[in-house]
């Protein structure tokens, strides 16, 4: 009996400046539609959206990471500006796009020798 090695190319769900995060806990896909400053109700009550753009916002979120990890996913979110690839979900394919990061956070959830944990890492990422 011969058994062939079985390889399979497994890709990130996201990647940041090319390189893989981990998996996130947490991954919220968001479209916002950009109006021209001009937009809004008129007296007649007709809304007047004049949209112009749209933006995608996702939110991440990774549970219970260990120290190590949340200074690599924080490290890898800390440019001004990252090119993130990630499933888009209007395209239906992976795209890579350039977001920048709103604010972050890390509570801890406990601390002690050799086992430092957080809560989570969270933020949310918003298309240039």
């Amino acid at each position: 009996i011969s058994f062939k090695k079985l390889e399979v190319d497994i890709m990130a769900m996201i990647t940041v400046d090319g390189a893989a995060m981990p998996c996130p806990s947490t991954f919220q896909w968001g479209l916002q539609d950009i109006s021209a400053a001009e937009s809004g109700r008129t007296d007649d009550s007709i809304m007047h959206k004049n949209r112009v753009a749209q933006k995608r916002k996702i939110s991440l979120a990774w549970n219970g990471v260990d120290w190590a990890t949340t200074s690599q996913i924080l490290s890898a979110f800390n440019p001004e500006y990252v090119q993130v690839t990630y499933p888009d979900m209007l395209s239906g394919t992976n795209e890579t796009r350039t977001f920048y990061v709103g604010d972050r956070s890390a509570p801890v959830k406990w601390w002690w020798v050799g086992n430092q944990r957080m809560e989570s890492v969270s933020f949310d990422i918003i298309e240039v």
